[in-house]
């Protein structure tokens, strides 16, 4: 079995990431992994890394894919089962005047998947709703960063919330103990399976602050994705206003509407950004200094 990286991540087709326990296990190892990143965590509280992820990681994990056209759009994502408070990494479409959701890795998700391209991916939002909506953490979960807190009203475009914040919460405790943690840490893995290193990059180079380039610079070293993704040429596309509204609803049927209203390209996957940031974006000269820099060959 091929295997990538200082950590030895075990690939398949494409070069995508296998999932399964042991990249699984990699993956949790090498968030927590403070040699890798010198030390460099990013931004946060006084114990926000004691148990938890680089900074990074809510990015990515509240980062999403879409496969097929515009006219039948299929959309992934870790989205949220309220019942077990527990993520999941999902597809969701359109099936007759529903949507439905499906957990990928079962057969409903393999059979939809079969036979779509990938059309590309979509930020996380860092403003509006958050995918746990009605939870209640308590003061003190996370080491005090209670969900609840982010969740916003999607029409507030300024106070922190969305997507990414709510998986900063989750990811301050990745251990198999920490069952939520745990299972977002799963789902992204799952994700990452499907959507492949590309998603990957393109979520990490959304910003050039808060030790992204250092980070993704680690991701390559350990094996999580290859140089060639991390330095794929593409520049993102601003999200419009009426999909943006959609996405910030945070629900998978306001998303899958959201990927019906964003132009694809069948020859070469898209990414799509919030404008409220795209500015902040890594470009591929950039990405080669910063590995370079990082000492990534």
């Amino acid at each position: 079995m091929p295997q990538r990286g200082t950590y030895g991540f075990e690939t398949g087709d494409g070069g995508r990431l296998l999932d399964n326990a042991a990249n699984l296990e990699r993956l949790r190892r090498l968030f927590r992994d403070g040699a890798i990143i010198d030390g460099e965590f990013g931004p946060g509280n006084p114990g926000d890394f004691d148990n938890g992820s680089w900074h990074i990681l809510c990015h990515l994990a509240g980062g999403t894919g879409v496969f097929g056209g515009p006219d039948d759009p299929t959309w992934a994502a870790i989205t949220h089962e309220p019942a077990a408070d527990r993520y999941r990494a999902t597809v969701s479409f359109k099936d007759g005047g529903a949507t439905r959701t499906v957990p990928i890795g079962e057969a409903g998700a393999t059979a939809r998947l079969s036979g779509r391209p990938l059309a590309g991916f979509v930020e996380g939002s860092s403003v509006g709703h958050i995918a746990a909506r009605n939870v209640r953490d308590a003061p003190s979960a996370f080491n005090g960063w209670p969900r609840q807190m982010f969740d916003q009203p999607a029409s507030d475009g300024s106070s922190d919330g969305g997507t990414v914040w709510e998986q900063w919460c989750v990811t301050r405790d990745i251990r198999p103990s920490s069952a939520i943690g745990d299972s977002a840490l799963r789902a992204y893995l799952t994700l990452v399976s499907v959507l492949g290193g590309r998603f990957v990059a393109a979520v990490a180079r959304g910003r050039r602050e808060h030790e992204h380039p250092r980070h993704l610079s680690a991701l390559v070293k350990a094996g999580a994705l290859t140089r060639d993704e991390a330095l794929w040429d593409v520049m993102p596309h601003p999200i419009p206003d009426a999909a943006e509204r959609r996405l910030l609803e945070a629900r998978p049927a306001d998303s899958v509407q959201a990927a019906g209203l964003l132009a694809w390209d069948p020859r070469e996957p898209r990414y799509y950004m919030f404008p409220r940031r795209i500015d902040r974006w890594s470009r591929s000269d950039q990405v080669r200094a910063d590995l370079q820099r990082y000492g990534v060959p």
